[in-house]
């Protein structure tokens, strides 16, 4: 397909009905900044481009591997060991041609990070569940530069999300992870984004979390579902209508156990509950590393 066969209003008119033609003019020029295009990022980038945002700053320095098919926007034979980055732009282009996007495909620095934030109307996360250093300091530099964070984790076949806003609790604030082992960060960021923990019910083999090793399994209904629910909030947050559901608020959904919960954590995980949540997942991991060593 070239430029001249593409048509914005057309290619996006069935958006119409849900949103207006004003509102959909109003995408069209505004700027998502993902960071990772793995697991949820390539298919918040499909997603929001379906939807007719029309500029994106993207990032990933890894390459598409074979354990990546089972959940990953772009993971095919045809894609094998190329750079995500360059994979997920080719495949956006071709949705709409007319796309501006900045590609870095070195990942999220500190030496650019204010640039990947340039211009920026929302940051929607997609980065590595373990990559707890570039996350921490994108959702900070997101508060400082008072734009809009959404994260959505994939969990079991369900989405847990959760909004950082301008002026309201950051992701620090929430989630509580400075100067924490990471170790401790990932129970943190764990139990952060899932207070209701309705995945856990279904788990058949608690061995798979790996969390010394940065291992844990996944399953494309999760990404999809983060796709869908990061997409909605993105649009309500750049439309400036509909409720926004702000941390200490949030929402987990699981299509398995057929439950909606909305969360409520003010504190963060200062909360009690929450820190009791923390000491007995913390107990839990323990003892299955103790058994995956023996």
């Amino acid at each position: 397909m070239t430029n001249t066969l593409f048509d914005y209003h057309t290619a996006f008119s069935r958006n119409i009905g849900w949103m207006t033609r004003e509102e959909q003019n109003i995408l069209k020029n505004k700027r998502v900044a993902i960071a990772g295009l793995g697991g949820v990022g390539g298919s918040h980038l499909i997603t929001l481009t379906r939807l007719g945002v029309g500029k994106f700053n993207i990032s990933d320095f890894d390459r598409f591997e074979l354990p990546n098919f089972n959940r990953q926007a772009g993971a095919s034979m045809s894609h094998l060991n190329r750079h995500k980055s360059e994979v997920l732009e080719e495949m956006a282009l071709d949705v709409n041609p007319t796309l501006e996007i900045k590609k870095f495909p070195d990942g999220v620095t500190p030496d650019n990070l204010a640039e990947f934030l340039t211009d920026v109307d929302v940051y929607v996360d997609g980065i590595d569940f373990f990559a707890f250093a570039a996350r921490e300091s994108i959702f900070a530099a997101c508060a400082e530069r008072g734009i809009p964070a959404v994260t959505a984790a994939p969990l079991g076949m369900g989405s847990a999300f959760l909004n950082f806003l301008p002026g309201q609790m950051t992701f620090e604030q929430y989630f509580q992870m400075q100067g924490k082992s990471d170790m401790d960060k990932a129970l943190h960021f764990l139990i952060g984004l899932s207070p209701a923990m309705l995945h856990g019910g279904y788990l058949v083999d608690p061995t798979t979390f790996d969390l010394l090793n940065h291992k844990g399994p996944s399953t494309p209904m999760g990404c999809e579902l983060c796709a869908g629910v990061a997409a909605s909030q993105a649009l309500k947050i750049l439309l400036k209508r509909g409720n926004i559901v702000a941390a200490p608020w949030g929402l987990h959904f699981d299509a398995y156990q057929n439950k909606l919960v909305k969360t409520w954590r003010p504190g963060g995980n200062s909360n009690p509950l929450q820190r009791l949540r923390l000491m007995l997942a913390k107990r839990q991991f323990k003892k299955i590393a103790e058994k995956t060593v023996a």
